[in-house]
């Protein structure tokens, strides 16, 4: 076999092993993700916080360091107040990078701090359909229905937020009130 035979099998063999590698690796982040999830359902969890931190470091990751930077820097803009430039930075990551939920997830966080229910409401969607267990998106579903007028449309969406991560005290303040003012209704 000549040696350039041999280099060119050496090559498609080291591509073989690293495409072998590559298939792996979403599969096995894809366990480790379903066992952060499963430990963060567990309400008598003891290590739900860093459960909790994991799956949110995960979902920000948008695969593009580009991407990554146009979401900090429309956290950055919120977090400072510049929700116009929060919305710009977001509207351009959503442009850029459909799928990518925690995207649409800020960006319905800005419109929400806009006071913009109706894109806020769109974007949540958007984010639950790329992310059905984004319990941020669905608390924030909970508390603009609860706003709206939609108590039992909130109530719902809070239950589901605590099935998902039955540790956001928030969510679980809110669901009591809602239940407490809808037996006050009851007759």
């Amino acid at each position: 076999m000549s040696q350039r035979a041999t280099r060119i099998l050496s090559l498609a063999a080291a591509f073989a092993a690293a495409s072998l590698l590559w298939v792996a690796t979403p599969a096995a982040a894809a366990e480790d993700m379903e066992k952060l999830y499963a430990e963060l359902a567990d309400p008598d969890s003891a290590d739900w916080q860093r459960a909790q931190a994991d799956i949110l470091r995960e979902w920000s990751k948008s695969g593009s360091a580009a991407m990554d930077l146009l979401l900090k820097r429309g956290q950055d803009a919120m977090e400072a107040g510049d929700l116009e430039a929060a919305i710009e930075h977001l509207t351009a990551l959503t442009d850029h990078a459909p799928d990518f939920a925690e995207g649409w997830n800020a960006r319905a966080t800005a419109y929400y701090l806009a006071g913009q229910f109706g894109p806020s409401l769109a974007d949540i969607r958007r984010t639950l359909a790329l992310n059905p267990r984004h319990f941020g998106a669905l608390s924030g579903l909970g508390t603009i229905l609860s706003e709206s007028g939609e108590p039992k449309e909130a109530m719902e969406a809070y239950r589901a937020a605590l099935a998902l991560n039955p540790h956001q005290d928030n969510v679980r303040q809110a669901l009591e009130r809602l239940e407490q003012d809808a037996e006050g209704v009851e007759i």
